[in-house]
């Protein structure tokens, strides 16, 4: 991934801050109003009825929030105590839109790293899992993608993701298994290779193995 980004650097505060903004597609509200409307019509349905008038535009715009990611400032810090243990967020909430059936998946996001050189702004986790989230997903590519993101990016000494979701194209229809849940992981560097990291990442999510 290639991001149109410029990096700001401090000698007082050591901080870097690097502009992210993920390229993505752009969203004609009005094609997709009048997408909507001829759904509307094949399902048989009145777009003009007095309930429905609204909903094309209502929907497109719906859409164009869920498939566009926010940019956000990439917030680093010199690692001065040298601090080589887990850094994770847990129970982080996302929301995503299954790109099989345009059907929403959402639920939470652990995310661990162990810094190398530098380390991260708290609240960047959350900003990187929604800068992937938003947009036409299948979870397993989401996990995959959040750790790499961040294994490119921070080059830390190891990478962990795990995702908890509910998809509605499962608990909706189909088998209509609702409430059942799909885990996904990601590791990378120490998390992967050393096993008593890997399990201590694993029980601080609460997916002990």
């Amino acid at each position: 991934m290639t991001d149109p980004a410029s990096e700001v650097y401090s000698p007082e505060s050591q901080a870097r801050r690097l502009r992210i903004v993920r390229p993505s597609g752009t969203v004609d509200l009005a094609a997709a109003e009048v997408a909507v409307r001829d759904l509307l019509l094949a399902l048989g349905h009145d777009p003009d009825s007095e309930h429905l008038s609204e909903t094309p535009s209502r929907v497109a715009r719906a859409y164009a929030e869920l498939l566009t990611p926010r940019s956000f400032d990439l917030t680093t810090f010199p690692n001065d105590e040298e601090y080589d243990e887990l850094v994770l967020a847990r129970d982080i909430p996302f929301q995503s839109l299954c790109q099989h059936h345009l059907l929403p998946f959402h639920g939470v996001a652990h995310v661990a790293y162990i810094p190398d050189g530098r380390i991260l702004g708290l609240s960047k986790l959350a900003r990187v899992v929604e800068l992937f989230a938003r947009g036409l997903q299948v979870q397993e590519r989401l996990t995959s993608q959040v750790a790499g993101w961040l294994e490119e990016h921070l080059q830390p000494k190891g990478v962990g993701v795990v995702l908890e979701a509910e998809h509605l194209c499962m608990s909706l229809r189909g088998v209509k298994a609702a409430g059942s849940t799909t885990v996904t992981s990601a590791l990378r560097g120490l998390v992967r290779d050393d096993p008593r990291t890997r399990t201590e990442f694993f029980g601080l999510t609460g997916r002990a193995r």
